[in-house]
């Protein structure tokens, strides 16, 4: 059994390279870089920009070897503490056949993103024990309008040793920030909410539910052993495809050492209602006798929290009342 490793948090000074194992860098505009930058440099950080970063093909990012080779460099430079993924996009399980995982395990560093980076978060954790981080992309910083929560968590959980409780945001937004940061609209949050009563604890896998589910049957889907699956799905989603994603992980070998499971907010257009995400666990038996909470501050929505792959997490929920303690990290 491969044990756990957990990197060195980052702190001012540190440098951060960008890396881009999905959609290229050049895909955001500049003056979302610039702020972005701006931000993290507020922050006491010092950032560099892979190599490759900024190559854009037909698909929209650089070739496979040159994505796997940015992320392989950036673990083996030793000046570089932490990495940042740039955005999402469909095609980082590319490079995982590419990485060097003796590299890797050999120099722990923070690695940060979430959507199609669930594929690298997962794979790297199963690989090499060591823990990854679900949390914003570096474009992220690039908003200029409701980033605070989303900022506080990234502090607590990647620049800070201590336990950490997790709290609910005020308000969030489904909007194309990126498209039109002066005109942003936010909607109050009612916070999450119980469909499964109950107390847990386990080590944190998860992701992008359709991500992660591009990992079965490889060597790169961690174990399910005494875990706390945490998931999400985009705008591409609606109540049948995440029923049936939810299904395929449920049917994996080990689900049952699943002791719960926590699903973050989805997007509007998705049309999954409180209603809707209860009626699609409460018809599946494997999650009867388990907690599982809904509406929480991760996804493809803003704002988001940050929280450690592989990391630990305790959970209670009891009828109007919900505690998520993340330890390990």
């Amino acid at each position: 059994m491969v044990k756990d490793i957990i990197p060195e948090k980052i702190r001012p000074g540190d440098e951060i390279r960008v890396v881009a194992p999905s959609y290229s860098l050049a895909r955001i505009s500049k003056e979302i870089q610039e702020l972005a930058m701006t931000k993290l440099e507020s922050l006491g950080f010092k950032i560099s920009i892979a190599e490759y970063a900024m190559e854009n093909d037909i698909f929209g990012s650089s070739p496979i070897e040159s994505r796997a080779n940015d992320i392989n460099s950036a673990f083996l430079d030793k000046n570089v503490k932490g990495i940042i993924t740039a955005v999402g996009g469909y095609n980082c399980g590319e490079i995982l056949s590419h990485l060097n995982y003796e590299v890797i395990k050999d120099n722990p560093k923070i690695f940060l993103g979430y959507s199609d980076i669930t594929a690298l978060l997962n794979g790297i954790y199963a690989k090499t024990g060591m823990i990854t981080y679900h949390g914003p992309f570096f474009s992220t910083f690039g908003m200029q309008e409701g980033l605070e929560y989303t900022l506080d968590y990234f502090k607590k959980c990647v620049m800070n040793n201590e336990i950490y409780f997790v709290d609910f945001s005020k308000e969030w937004s489904d909007d194309r920030w990126y498209a039109d940061q002066q005109n942003r609209k936010f909607i109050n949050n009612t916070g999450p909410f119980i469909v499964n009563d109950g107390s847990a604890e386990g080590k944190i896998l998860g992701g992008n539910l359709c991500t992660l589910n591009l990992l079965q049957g490889t060597a790169f889907m961690p174990d399910f052993n005494n875990s706390v699956l945490f998931i999400e799905d985009d705008k591409g989603t609606n109540p049948y495809l995440f029923s049936r994603n939810l299904q395929g992980l449920i049917n994996l070998p080990k689900f049952e050492e699943v002791k719960a499971v926590m699903i973050g907010r989805f997007q509007e257009s998705s049309g999954i209602t409180k209603d809707i995400l209860r009626s699609i666990v409460t018809m599946k038996k494997e999650l009867m006798d388990i907690p599982v909470i809904g509406g929480l501050d991760f996804g493809h929505t803003n704002p988001i929290m940050t929280f450690p792959v592989g990391g630990d997490a305790s959970i209670e929920a009891d009828s109007d009342f919900i505690k998520i303690k993340i330890k390990k990290h």
